[in-house]
């Protein structure tokens, strides 16, 4: 005969996790693992960098579990620790972000207009991937997260101006890049 596992909602498994039950935990992580992993990818250089980054992540979470009121999405709070712990990672492992003067951005051709609507989700990734970490972390959370400049600044331990420059030139540079995808593509130059 096959026992079943039962099955728990979100609700049951963070009332038994508070209490301190190993599986509740485990099955908590198992349920978000994925899909943080891919969150803090997006932060981290490499993959063995963001499965680091994902530890420290649920060490956090399960540590601050207490504070969970319920109040909004369980998996929006466990994102947002889990930002917050990334970009702690990084500004522990890595330099400082280098800061650009907006003065010294120039304008930069837009794409063409069909590229960015040919373009898969992954192969933009791809391209972010390639950001230097300062611009990646500051686009990320701008234009993936929807984190305010403001936030940025105080996230980032940098200036609001420098959040907007390091925006403008990471958008840059990727106009750029999908340029130059296009162009590897179709086999045309701008």
């Amino acid at each position: 005969m096959m026992l079943l596992k039962p099955a728990y909602t979100i609700d049951e498994l963070i009332t038994r996790s508070k209490a301190g039950e190993r599986k509740a935990q485990e099955m908590l992580y198992k349920q978000f693992a994925s899909k943080m992993l891919g969150v803090c990818m997006r932060y981290a250089t490499d993959r063995m960098e963001a499965e680091d980054m994902l530890q420290n992540g649920f060490i956090k979470i399960f540590n601050k579990l207490e504070d969970y009121r319920g109040e909004g999405a369980f998996e929006g709070w466990v994102r947002r620790i889990m930002i917050h712990s990334s970009i702690e990672y990084y500004r522990k492992h890595h330099k400082i972000i280098q800061v650009v003067d907006i003065a010294e951005i120039s304008d930069v051709p837009s794409a063409n207009p069909s590229a960015m609507a040919n373009m898969s989700a992954q192969e933009l990734m791809v391209l972010i991937k390639r950001l230097s970490p300062g611009y990646r972390l500051v686009f990320n959370l701008y234009a993936i997260e929807g984190y305010s400049h403001k936030e940025i600044a105080e996230i980032a331990g940098i200036t609001e101006g420098a959040s907007k420059s390091q925006l403008s030139r990471a958008r840059a540079i990727l106009r750029d890049l999908i340029v130059k995808m296009e162009e590897k593509k179709y086999g045309y130059a701008g």
